[in-house]
């Protein structure tokens, strides 16, 4: 399976020599990025649900797991 375009920039980026802090800090700036692009999907569907907070603690006490397969 062939690289993406960000797979080849992350790569490009780590061929140079990075300090232990460089490395930690670009981690840290992928992760707020991804956790605020799914924050962002999350009030999305909030708002096209037009859910309430009554809706969101039904939905955490809620036991609607799926059971565990291993083949899957």
């Amino acid at each position: 399976m062939p690289l993406n375009d960000l797979q080849l920039e992350i790569l490009k980026l780590f061929t140079r020599d990075l300090e232990e802090t460089d490395l930690l800090a670009i981690k840290r700036l992928i992760v707020k990025y991804l956790a605020k692009k799914v924050t962002l999907m999350a009030d999305e569907m909030w708002e096209e649900k037009k859910w309430s907070n009554e809706d969101m603690e039904e939905m955490l006490n809620s036991h609607n797991r799926t059971s565990y397969n291993p083949n899957n």
